[in-house]
């Protein structure tokens, strides 16, 4: 039985679903796969706990108070010595960023350069620094690592990987559309006609979809490192500067605190109104869209009309949709479908991800 040994930074409501999971599944991961898998480490931003040989963290019920009180001060250069060394000879070490930091990729190279793979949700990655990304990419070539991010867009619906089927079995991109963000899906989704737009930020943001502070998921920064992932998947070398992003923060509003925004958002709704009956009167609705021209070498994120018989202006609820356009899908696009955001659903796509490197390693 192959030992697959993991290492997890940012055991936040992802990092905790999937440790839930590795627990769930252990048992079938043996039987079925001949896999034995070890959670063995467990940083946050200021401690982390190794686990000994022969006690993983994830059958453990208080590894998350074991954490708080006995951790050592974390370093994440020991993290990965110790997932190295826990795997032994023949294993798979995998070390998973549940973080939103900028800083844990930085040592995504050193990582898969030593021969552990990496897997993330972690959009600081995918749409971080070029030069940073070149680097992993090549440090994962010289390890004979891997680095998968498929829960980085689209949380568990599979998108990364039929785009990376898509490049490599020679068909040609030529756009990529998409609903991106389940917070705004679910504020598009459920704006009925009359009703105020602040109003419906208010109540989604009182319903938990919304950040704390709205404007982060208004502003459509989120989006655009959705985009900005898409993007490099089909061979091109965006910045996130590259962007064309249309903000839905009213410039006046884009200072002070979250709570003169929500109080002052009402001023603005007439504006907002107008575009939503305009959109109405030929029969269509707005949808907030994040696009890649891979012809042209563009990408964008903004709000657009589409009709009623549209994909995209039948989705219910915080759903999130992509749509591939490609040579061999030219007629009709290819279209991915499901729930966009949620712990859960995240945590299964990463999962997805370390099992995907298991079977690799097997072969």
């Amino acid at each position: 039985m192959r030992a697959l040994c993991i290492g997890l930074v940012g055991p936040g409501l992802i990092g905790k679903a999937l440790v839930l999971q590795l627990d769930q599944q252990a048992a079938y991961l043996a039987t079925q796969m001949g896999l034995r898998v070890a959670l063995v480490a467990v940083a946050n931003s200021r401690r982390q706990l190794l686990a000994p040989a022969g006690a993983p963290l994830q059958g453990a019920q208080d590894w998350q108070e074991r954490l708080q009180a006995a951790g050592d001060p974390v370093s994440l250069p020991a993290l990965a010595s110790h997932v190295a060394a826990q795997r032994g000879p023949g294993g798979v070490g995998v070390i998973v960023d549940c973080t939103a930091s900028d800083e844990v990729p930085d040592h995504y190279a050193a990582w898969l350069r030593a021969g552990l793979h990496v897997v993330t949700p972690n959009k600081k990655w995918g749409a971080g620094p070029l030069p940073r990304h070149a680097a992993a990419l090549a440090a994962a070539r010289e390890g004979r690592a891997r680095l998968l991010a498929e829960a980085s867009v689209g949380a568990g619906l599979p998108v990364l990987g039929p785009l990376r089927d898509l490049v490599e079995t020679g068909d040609a991109v030529t756009r990529i559309e998409g609903i991106l963000s389940g917070t705004l899906s679910y504020i598009f989704n459920t704006w009925a006609p009359g009703q105020a737009f602040s109003s419906v930020v208010g109540a989604a943001k009182e319903l938990g979809y919304t950040e704390p502070d709205p404007r982060e998921d208004l502003s459509g920064m989120d989006v655009a490192r959705k985009v900005v992932i898409l993007a490099r998947g089909c061979g091109l070398k965006t910045e996130l500067s590259d962007l064309k992003v249309e903000s839905l923060v009213p410039a006046p509003l884009r200072e002070g605190s979250a709570e003169d925004f929500m109080r002052r958002l009402p001023e603005f709704d007439a504006e907002m109104g107008a575009r939503a009956e305009a959109a109405a009167a030929g029969g269509g609705v707005l949808r907030y869209v994040g696009a890649v021209d891979a012809a042209a070498g563009t990408a964008s994120v903004t709000l657009q009309t589409f009709p009623a018989a549209h994909p995209f202006a039948q989705l219910r609820g915080s759903d999130n949709v992509v749509s591939f356009a490609t040579r061999r899908y030219a007629a009709t696009p290819l279209i991915v479908r499901g729930p966009g955001a949620g712990a859960e659903v995240t945590a299964a796509g990463v999962f997805g991800d370390v099992l995907c490197i298991a079977r690799g390693a097997a072969e």
